[in-house]
């Protein structure tokens, strides 16, 4: 074999360089049975002319598909004949896409109503999925990518194969381009293209902003919609701590922000956020599966695209996570290479996504099944999927018309020469792959729906007007000649239109309204995994079926997916010092504050008449709490007012019964009587402040209490008084001082002494202006409040006190100077000591009622008034009875007069 090679290198001004490469094979070999006719073409660097699928037409519009998944190394070296080697890996599902954008433009072409006497072509490139290469292919579109070396008009292959690469008039640029199948190329196609591109599959949310991409169109939903449903997945299941595995792109991290904004009131957070880059797949997917393995999340939301996911779940089936619960974006919920692989089956059992909106296409499954290349020689991408299906050369027979212009088609030929060649009964009708299956059309689906959106922005363009002649209503197109961008970009806009399969299309906001379908992985009784709809997304709009889900437990239990557990009614949150907010300890709420709701962050505070339950999840009444009769320190407090009435009334009865001895008469008997009628009020005043609180029982005890008491200390005083004055006037001219301090005097001065206090202060002012109310005292914390009396005036309390404090005072004054009179029995020493203990007991009531709560006031002011009175009773009568009852030589004249 013998090859003879022209190289000239072309620089034009206002495109790219562009390479012309003249090649003449004069002889392939005997062995395989081609002949090979000497041709001439262009081609732009880098792009070789006839890897693609073309058709002219009167308007033709461009293609570009990542057919391939493996590019070939590209050759730098500009001193020698570059090697435009193809790119290898052909994928199925691509091969699918580029076919409904072939069959849309057929179905079109024959239709009568859409674009009559407009035949649309196609010029269709792959782009290997690297930017770089798209834009090479796009800028063949745009430029044309033949002509002739030797003259200006492009040469004429048609001659002996129809359609083809000889129909292609390469010098007819493109309007419009449908490619971009990832949002990286999406802009670089938009930014540095004149013409219109519509994306099939770009979904970045950046893409809509008309200021920077003006010329940009898709129909493929926004991220945005996609991110939203996935957040409303997480809020509705209650996962708080998710990990995330995204591409390392745009598609990846914008989808995640937006995830993460949706979620972020919601309480959602990321455990970690791992990425995968395309050139270091094995080992970016190995790393991330240790993250998941090591991950106390159980729920792993992917961004990514499915060969990236299945090299994940690669790495994960071999160390053996299988408990965690996937969520899936649109670009591989759908993978039927995941679902069919028994490899990552068990990984990937349950998986939750979002999928594009599945539609049916009629006709197109037989349109599928019935290419065969032996119908278009030119047609490269059938014939490699042939020689890969059936593993045979397609059309070898018949090659002999068939030119190729590039070194890369020989190459592929000679390595396909081993093969044999096809018998001509080969057929996809009993084929099972992706590219045959047209059950759930998704992205295919978008492309066809991108191909009518183009034909009808034509039809408005270029046929606004109908034919209103007699006899002719067939809508008529005017020339498609010269067809400029900005025009067409006017009637894209606009259109709106109803497809073959009845559904209604049209841009919003030059986006096409989401519309996503939620799909879960579940087991099938053989074994392996299949595809089940659960619900469907419109916009932000989302209906599921969660009955239908099968998780990856393989139970109907939703999965738990947090890093700390609900915190319980009756406790709050509190956050961890250095973590996410997701991670809290649960702390109980404080007595008196309650949380009845799961997850709360505060904790509530009761109302005043309520306090919180032992569980602290429940305001419950405060319970009014007394000093009551039943209780043990109301019991003792009872019988020791009760032993002192019985003791003062037992007094009384011995003073009765002996009140002519010289004992009892001393010192006025009515004033002793008096005394101990007064001790006996106040011991039972004492229980008047045991029991329930009322009205009357708190105007009653204040009364009772200062009523009684200064009755006694005014008996005191008295007593005081007549002592002093008796051994006065026994000394010389002071004989008259006793006039004046007879008995009726001490009566008088008694009544004078309670009646100031009774009438000014009590009735008069305090019991009439602010009485004493029974009120709960609820600024004490506690379930039990205390009821009590509350003293609506303090001033008028404190008069009374102090009023009871001064007699007591000058009583102890003026015992205190009387007891060193000579008589044998001096009473004002006894009223001395007595006095002493009286106001010792007041002073150290006053910081003991103050600090003592609720009902514990009570009883120390009840203690007070039994300590004082017993105090008394026993410090000036004990004496007396003893010598009455036990003494009673001792009970004469002589003796008490004795110095």
């Amino acid at each position: 074999m013998s090859w003879f090679f022209w190289l000239f290198t072309l620089r034009l001004s206002s495109a790219p360089s562009l390479l012309l490469v003249g090649l003449v094979g004069r002889q392939l070999g005997l062995r395989m049975g081609l002949q090979v006719v000497q041709t001439v073409s262009c081609s732009r660097w880098g792009t070789p002319s006839n890897q693609g699928l073309f058709q002219d037409g009167d308007v033709v519009i461009g293609g570009l598909f990542n057919l391939h998944s493996k590019p070939p190394a590209i050759d730098n070296d500009f001193t020698r004949l570059p090697h435009f080697k193809p790119c290898t890996g052909l994928e199925n599902l691509p091969l699918q896409y580029i076919y409904a954008m072939v069959f849309a433009l057929e179905e079109i072409n024959h239709s009568t109503t859409l674009l009559p006497g407009v035949k649309l072509g196609y010029y269709i490139h792959d782009s290997c999925g690297i930017p770089l290469w798209a834009m090479q292919g796009a800028l063949s579109l745009v430029g044309g990518d033949s002509a002739s070396c030797n003259s200006t008009d492009p040469p004429d292959y048609s001659a002996g194969y129809g359609e083809g690469i000889g129909e292609k008039n390469g010098d007819q640029p493109v309007p419009l381009i449908i490619g971009g199948s990832s949002s990286d190329e999406a802009k670089i196609l938009s930014r540095s293209l004149g013409p219109l591109s519509m994306s099939y599959t770009a979904s970045c949310p950046c893409l809509s902003d008309r200021r920077q991409y003006p010329n940009f169109f898709r129909t493929m939903p926004s991220d945005i919609y996609q991110a939203w449903a996935i957040a409303q997945l997480a809020i509705r299941f209650n996962w708080t701590w998710i990990g995330a595995v995204v591409v390392n792109n745009d598609y990846g991290h914008v989808a995640i922000k937006l995830f993460q904004e949706e979620t972020q009131e919601a309480g959602v957070c990321l455990d970690f956020l791992e990425t995968l880059q395309r050139e270091n797949i094995v080992s970016d997917a190995r790393r991330a599966a240790l993250t998941i393995q090591a991950s106390t999340a159980k729920v792993i939301l992917i961004f990514t695209w499915y060969t990236d996911v299945k090299e994940l779940f690669l790495q994960l089936s071999k160390i053996n996570v299988t408990d965690k619960q996937f969520v899936a974006s649109e670009a591989w919920s759908t993978s039927g290479d995941l679902l069919q692989d028994p490899v990552t089956s068990v990984v990937a059992r349950g998986v939750l996504g979002v999928a594009i909106r599945s539609r049916a296409i009629p006709g197109f499954e037989n349109y599928i099944r019935s290419l065969n290349p032996s119908r278009r020689l030119d047609n490269t991408f059938l014939r490699e999927f042939w020689e890969k299906m059936f593993s045979c050369s397609p059309g070898a027979t018949q090659f002999s018309t068939y030119a190729s212009s590039l070194l890369s088609q020989a190459d592929r030929l000679l390595q396909n020469a081993s093969q044999p060649p096809c018998s001509g009964t080969e057929s996809l009708e009993g084929v099972q792959n992706h590219f045959t299956d047209t059950s759930q059309l998704r992205v295919t689906y978008n492309v066809y729906l991108a191909v009518y959106a183009a034909a009808h922005a034509l039809h408005s363009l270029l046929c606004p007007v109908r034919d209103s002649s007699p006899g002719n209503n067939s809508p008529t197109c005017s020339s498609p000649k010269h067809i400029k961008p900005i025009e067409l970009l006017q009637h894209l806009n606009n259109v709106n239109f109803t497809t073959p399969q009845g559904e209604m299309f049209y841009f919003q906001d030059d986006d096409t309204p989401a519309k996503y379908d939620l799909v879960n992985w579940q087991n099938t009784p053989e074994g392996s995994l299949k595809l089940v709809l659960i619900g469907r997304v419109d916009g932000f709009d989302l209906h599921l079926n969660e009955s239908a889900i099968q998780w990856s437990t393989g139970s109907n239990q939703v999965p738990t997916s947090v890093c700390s557990e609900s915190c319980p009614p009756g406790t709050r949150k509190a956050s961890r010092k250095g973590e996410p907010l997701c991670c809290f300890d649960c702390i109980p709420c404080a007595d008196g504050e309650i949380s009845n709701q799961t997850g709360s962050l505060h904790c509530e505070r009761c109302p005043l008449e309520f306090w919180s339950n032992a569980k602290r999840t429940a305001c419950i009444p405060r319970q009014l709490d007394f000093l009551s009769f039943n209780e043990t320190l109301g019991i003792a407090l009872t019988t020791a007012a009760v032993s002192g009435t019985v003791v003062t009334t037992a007094v009384f009865v011995v003073f009765l019964y002996y009140r002519q001895t010289p004992m009892v008469r001393a010192n006025n008997s009515e004033l002793s009587f008096l005394l101990l009628l007064s001790l006996k009020l106040c011991f039972l005043c004492s229980l008047v402040f045991i029991g329930r609180p009322s009205v009357w029982a708190c105007r009653f005890q204040q009364a009772a209490f200062g009523i009684s008491f200064v009755l006694c200390v005014s008996c005191l005083q008295v007593k005081t008084i007549v002592v002093l004055a008796a051994f006065r006037s026994a000394r010389p001219g002071a004989e008259t001082l006793m006039k004046w301090f007879g008995p009726g005097q001490q009566r008088g001065s008694v009544c004078l002494f309670s009646c100031l206090q009774v009438r000014v202060f009590i009735c008069l002012i305090w019991l009439s202006l602010s009485p004493p109310v029974p009120q709960a005292d609820l600024d004490i914390p506690g379930l039990k409040v205390t009821l009590e009396c509350a003293m609506s005036s303090v001033v008028g309390f404190s008069l009374v006190l102090g009023y009871i404090g001064l007699l007591a005072c000058t009583c102890l004054l003026l015992a205190f100077l009387a007891r060193k009179l000579p008589d044998n029995f001096n009473e004002a020493k006894l009223i001395t000591f007595s006095m002493l203990i009286f106001c010792a007991v007041w002073i150290a009531f006053v910081p003991a009622y103050v600090s003592s709560p609720g009902k514990y006031a009570v009883a120390v002011e009840i203690f007070a008034i039994l300590a004082s009175s017993y105090g008394l009773l026993f410090c000036i009568f004990a004496p007396k009875c003893f010598i009455i009852l036990l003494r009673p030589d001792k009970n004469t004249r002589k003796h008490l007069m004795a110095r």
